[in-house]
């Protein structure tokens, strides 16, 4: 059985997400552990209910991001996770934190990569003008916000739309397409071939949705 550890900063919906997707569906894995840089996170609390063990290791406590990574990824080890999720972790790794788990970590970003890295993804949508906007899972590379696309999910950008609305309708799909994309990994099913991931047997991995969410 696969072993998952999950990164938080926040609220944690994502992991929320999966957490229930892989108790529903039966996945050949269990989530081992909740990391969240911030003791104050929301989602410690859901781990804690669900019988996850958490743990924090605020960043604010270490006079350098190396010194930092370095004691998260002590942590990490621990739990000899097959994988490490980020979902919604509020911090930069170094590269050195990133080559050590290169191939099974993987992370959520709101847009449809590689348009829109980095923060206000929403509002940089909106900026631009386009008509379709979404959410990217991807593996993680020393690159911020870049590296080889498992999953996407688009969404309309619609008239009227704020950065807050359009953040809505995107969390939905994140919803959708992380859980989806974590079992892929977790049943053998993902395999990268240079810039692009392999799905076997193969499934749609874009997919559009509507403006309540749901998969179509």
């Amino acid at each position: 059985m696969k072993k998952i550890v999950i990164l938080i900063s926040g609220r944690g919906t994502n992991m929320e997400a999966v957490v229930r997707a892989c108790a529903r569906e039966g996945w050949p894995a269990r989530v081992a552990a909740v990391i969240s840089n911030r003791p104050d996170a929301a989602g410690l609390a859901f781990a804690a209910a669900n019988g996850i063990p958490a743990s924090v290791i605020d960043h604010r406590e270490f006079t350098t991001r190396e010194a930092f990574d370095q004691a998260l990824a002590r942590t990490i080890d621990g739990f000899e996770p097959d994988l490490v999720m980020l979902a919604g972790f509020m911090r930069v790794l170094t590269d050195a934190f990133v080559e050590r788990y290169a191939g099974r970590m993987i992370n959520i970003h709101p847009s449809l990569l590689p348009c829109f890295p980095g923060l206000k993804t929403h509002s940089q949508a909106l900026d631009a003008g386009v008509r379709v906007h979404g959410a990217s899972v991807h593996f993680v590379t020393p690159t911020l916000d870049h590296g080889p696309i498992v999953a996407q999910a688009a969404v309309p950008v619609l008239a009227g739309d704020d950065a807050a609305a359009l953040a809505t309708r995107v969390l939905a799909v994140e919803h959708i397409i992380y859980p989806r994309a974590v079992r892929w990994f977790v049943e053998g099913r993902l395999a990268i071939d240079g810039e692009r991931v392999v799905l076997t047997p193969p499934e749609p991995q874009w997919l559009f949705a509507d403006i309540a969410g749901e998969g179509v």
